[in-house]
């Protein structure tokens, strides 16, 4: 397994090309339905690929948190992700994936993993609203294989924030407010927690939003925009007021949305702030690489806030937020 991940730092040289690498496992045969799906996660979230370690139970944590393991030292939560999913487990966890993003590191238990594919982002689909229903918003994105399997791309950071403390009320008790409804943020990212979050952040600074949930669907809004303040005499500048984007999303990530922005001149002087869970300084240096101007971390509402408000030229003191 050690193989697997070998140089898997130089695989960061795929970030700004719409390109990416997924590492395939299993969780098992869903009673449910009777078949053994395939999901997949962004190599950049993980950090290995190990056998189960000892794992210690601890007190007061979510059912499909079996406990936590020592990895170099540091304490690590472990999630059994076919619990998680609602799968009944057949067979021993055996295999765990080491993922660490946005500063947080734990352990997926899995049935097993099987190689890492090479694609384009653009044949990564957005989940039917079927299958979206079915997973309970777990499904980010879904390819399909050569061998017509269908490849289902999960949103750790939904298990995160269901798993972990990472969502607690606290996290905006001080997000800054500004009271600036005639600011209008456009936001993307593929992630519904993600989505959630953004959303409670702009409407505590009290600052409008429009979503989308990928590259593609953000540029086709902003190309609506562009026509329409065209057709009135206006520039895009003066209806978008600045565009937070994800780095990995379906059909178009954010180092393309944000090279196609920054090479229109109908977007002039709109800011972009990449907002992402990949937080590691090649990821950022990628994004001031395609012209983005400002690089913040996920699940921090507070220097989310804070960064907007500068960005849109409010001086702020933060307050605090009920």
């Amino acid at each position: 397994m050690s193989e697997l991940l070998k140089n898997i730092d130089a695989r960061t040289k795929l970030a700004g090309t719409n390109k990416l690498e997924i590492l395939l496992f299993f969780l098992g045969v869903d009673q449910r339905t009777g078949r053994r799906e395939t999901y997949g996660i962004n190599v950049f979230k993980v950090r290995e690929v190990m056998r189960t370690p000892a794992i210690t139970a601890a007190p007061d944590m979510p059912s499909s948190v079996e406990g936590m393991v020592s990895l170099r030292g540091a304490l690590v939560p472990v999630i059994d992700l076919a619990k998680y999913s609602g799968i009944t487990a057949g067979t021993p966890r055996e295999i765990m994936i080491v993922t660490e993003y946005n500063g947080h590191t734990q352990g997926f238990l899995v049935e097993g993993v099987d190689t890492i594919l090479r694609l384009d982002w653009s044949k990564m689909r957005v989940p039917p609203e079927m299958l979206t229903a079915q997973t309970g918003g777990l499904v980010t994105a879904v390819t399909e294989l050569a061998d017509n399997r269908l490849v289902m791309m999960m949103d750790v950071e939904k298990v995160l924030s269901e798993t972990t403390t990472i969502d607690q009320e606290i996290m905006f008790r001080d997000v800054v407010t500004i009271n600036r409804p005639e600011c209008t943020v456009f936001y993307c990212d593929d992630s519904s927690v993600a989505r959630k979050q953004i959303e409670r952040t702009l409407a505590a600074m009290g600052v409008k939003g429009v979503a989308a949930v990928n590259g593609r669907q953000m540029w086709e809004e902003m190309e609506k925009v562009a026509t329409y303040a065209q057709s009135v005499g206006k520039s895009p500048s003066s209806i978008i007021s600045l565009v937070l984007t994800d780095i990995e999303m379906p059909e178009m990530d954010g180092y393309i949305l944000t090279k196609r922005i920054k090479s229109d001149p109908r977007f002039s002087g709109i800011s972009v702030i990449m907002h992402s869970s990949l937080s590691g300084m090649s990821n950022q240096k990628l994004g001031l690489s395609v012209g983005v101007d400002e690089y913040v971390p996920k699940f921090e509402p507070l220097r989310l806030s804070e960064t907007l408000a500068r960005r849109l030229g409010v001086e702020t003191t933060p307050v605090a937020v009920d």
